[in-house]
C-alpha cells in the first residue's frame, strides 16, 4: 500500500470516532434568554444587540422565539439578563451598555455546553465562540504532537474523541481539524456533515500531506525538548490556518488566498512555539 493510500485509510479510521450528528445536537440545544429592563428603550437596546436589525427578517423572527421579555416563557436552559441598575437574583447576568461583551464572557463561562447553539443564533456570541474553537483545537493538536513524541506521557491525553491507537500524527491532526470544521459550521449557522462539507474536508485531506512533509524530519521518538517544540508548533499553525480560513469561508463565502495563508501561518507558527513550549514545560514538571 503506497503512502497516500495508507494515510487516507488512517484518517478514515480516525473519522470513525467522529459523529457530526453529535455536533448538530449541541447546536440545537434549547435555551431561552429572558430580558428584564425598566423601559421599552432598555428592552430594545438589549434585543438589537443580541439580534441585530440587519439580520434577515425570518432569522430574526426565529431568534425572538428564544429571546423574550420577562419570565412568562421558558424552554430549555434559561438565561436571565437584567439591565444595569435593576434588582437581580444571584444567577442573573447584567447587561452593561458600555461593556456588553463582558456579559458574553460570563455567559459562556457558566454555560459552556451551550456555546454552539448560542453562537448559531445570537450575533454577539459567534466571534468569541468561533475564535475559542480555533484556539482550542490548535492547542489540542500541538498537545498531541508533543505527546506522541514522548511515549511516557501518551496516557495523560484526555482529548474527547481520541479513542484507541492512531497510526500516525497526521491521521489524528486531520481528523481533529475535521471535527473543528463541524463545530465552526455549527457555530456559524451552516450545514454540518461529511457530505455537506465535502469541499472543506477534501482540502484538509490535501493539507494533511503538507503537514506530513513539513514534520517528516521531526516525527519519531526524539529527545525531550529537541524537535518536539517545532513539531508541535507546526501542528498548531497548520490547524490554526485551517480554522481561520474556514471562519472566513463561513462568514463571507470565501477563504484565504495563498498569500494570506502564508501570512497567517507565519504568525500562527510563532504563537504555536509559545504554546508548545508551555505544554512541554508542563509535561517536564510532571515528569520531575
Amino acid at each position: 500500500m503506497n503512502t497516500a493510500v495508507r494515510l487516507i485509510s488512517q484518517v478514515k479510521d480516525a473519522l470513525g470516532h467522529l459523529n457530526p450528528s453529535e455536533v448538530r445536537e449541541d447546536a440545537r440545544k434549547p435555551f431561552t434568554i429572558q430580558l428584564f429592563a425598566s423601559s421599552n428603550d432598555g428592552f430594545l437596546q438589549m434585543e438589537d444587540w443580541l439580534v441585530p436589525p440587519d439580520q434577515a427578517d425570518s432569522r430574526r423572527e426565529e431568534a425572538f422565539l428564544m429571546v423574550r421579555r420577562g419570565s412568562d416563557y421558558a424552554n430549555g436552559t434559561v438565561i436571565r439578563i437584567c439591565e444595569q441598575g435593576l434588582s437581580r437574583g444571584p444567577d442573573d447576568f447584567v447587561f452593561i451598555r458600555q461593556h456588553p461583551n463582558q456579559l458574553v464572557t460570563e455567559v459562556l463561562e457558566r454555560h459552556a455546553d451551550l456555546r454552539l447553539t448560542l453562537a448559531r443564533w445570537l450575533a454577539p456570541f459567534r466571534e468569541p465562540v468561533v475564535q475559542g474553537i480555533i484556539r482550542d483545537i490548535s492547542k489540542e493538536n500541538a498537545l498531541f504532537a508533543i505527546a506522541t513524541s514522548i511515549p511516557s506521557i501518551v496516557p495523560v491525553l484526555s482529548i474527547p474523541w481520541a479513542v484507541g491507537e492512531f497510526a500516525s500524527d497526521t491521521a489524528f491532526l486531520t481528523g481533529n481539524q475535521i471535527r473543528m470544521a463541524f463545530m465552526l459550521a455549527a457555530a456559524s449557522d451552516r450545514t454540518i456533515g461529511y457530505r455537506q462539507q465535502k469541499g472543506e474536508i477534501a482540502s484538509m485531506f490535501a493539507g494533511a500531506f503538507g503537514w506530513r512533509a513539513i514534520a517528516r524530519e521531526l516525527v519519531g521518538k526524539i529527545p525531550f525538548g529537541g524537535g518536539v517544540i517545532p513539531k508541535a508548533a507546526v501542528a498548531y499553525a497548520g490547524t490554526y490556518v485551517v480554522g481561520a480560513s474556514l471562519e472566513r469561508l463561513y462568514r463571507v463565502g470565501y477563504g484565504y488566498s495563498a498569500s494570506e495563508r502564508k501570512e497567517v501561518y507565519a504568525s500562527a507558527l510563532e504563537k504555536g512555539k509559545q504554546v508548545a513550549s508551555t505544554i512541554a514545560r508542563g509535561f517536564s514538571q510532571k515528569k520531575g
